[in-house]
């Protein structure tokens, strides 16, 4: 015979059930689904070290090869807020005993999967909003944002470049949810189709331009946003023209 405990399930998972069970009262009150929302959707805030363990690190070395991949909490000061710092060193080199590699040089960071509630699988639903924001410091590297959803095919990802204007400063950038394009293992797939918005799973950032460096991103926050009104949206960002280039092969990683 089973515990009580065992049958009454973990205490993270009624937890989240009953979250979910509030933002979903919530909705249906507001009437969020036709309204539009003014206020910023946090998916990650690196506030405190314990947002840190919310994540999931990745790199080629998984794989055997030899690119580090690291996400460090930094407390904020009067120069900067706290954020993640996402650091390591690429290499290209390929695995000596794992001759199926042919190709390195990849290392990224994910949240990770959100756990199961009594309604389901907990998911971001992103739909009542157009664009998501970052705020982040760079060093004017290649890197990617990537969205994985809910989708048929598990290994699809929805990418986007993520275009910076102020290499070494802080900066806010914005990107149209519409601009992503769906990828599968670095390869864009045709036919597109629609991102399922409302079935978000997870949000990171990868860096995939193969140049044998060290790489340094500070990452503050990430949320989904409809710009106007945003309040986390900073005065000396003024961000609110939205990167909208041309969607082509040359924004993802092949």
């Amino acid at each position: 015979m089973q515990s009580t405990s065992r049958l009454l399930g973990p205490p993270g998972f009624w937890k989240r059930s009953l979250q979910e069970l509030r933002r979903n009262a919530t909705t249906a009150v507001k009437f969020e689904a036709v309204k539009i929302p003014t206020r910023p959707f946090p998916l990650i805030y690196f506030s405190d070290p314990n947002s840190i363990t919310l994540c999931k690190r990745m790199s080629d070395a998984d794989l055997g090869a030899f690119s580090t991949s690291n996400l460090d909490f930094v407390p904020a000061s009067n120069t900067k807020p706290s954020h993640a710092q996402f650091h390591g060193t690429i290499s290209t080199a390929l695995p000596p005993d794992n001759p199926e590699v042919v190709r390195t040089g990849y290392a990224g960071w994910r949240t990770l999967d959100m756990g199961p509630t009594i309604f389901g699988r907990s998911l971001w639903d992103l739909s009542p909003y157009t664009c998501l924001a970052l705020r982040i410091k760079s060093d004017g590297r290649k890197y990617f944002v990537n969205l994985q959803t809910d989708s048929v095919v598990a290994t699809d990802l929805h990418q986007h470049r993520l275009f910076t204007k102020k290499s070494g400063q802080w900066e806010t950038v914005v990107i149209n949810l519409r601009d992503f394009v769906r990828t599968n293992h670095g390869m864009v797939v045709e036919p597109q189709s629609e991102m399922l918005t409302e079935k978000v799973k997870s949000v990171g950032i990868s860096l995939t331009d193969r140049i044998p460096e060290p790489y340094s991103l500070s990452i503050a926050r990430v949320w989904a946003t409809n710009v106007k009104g945003d309040e986390t949206l900073l005065e000396d960002d003024k961000p609110p023209t939205v990167d909208t280039p041309s969607r082509s092969v040359e924004k993802i990683l092949i």
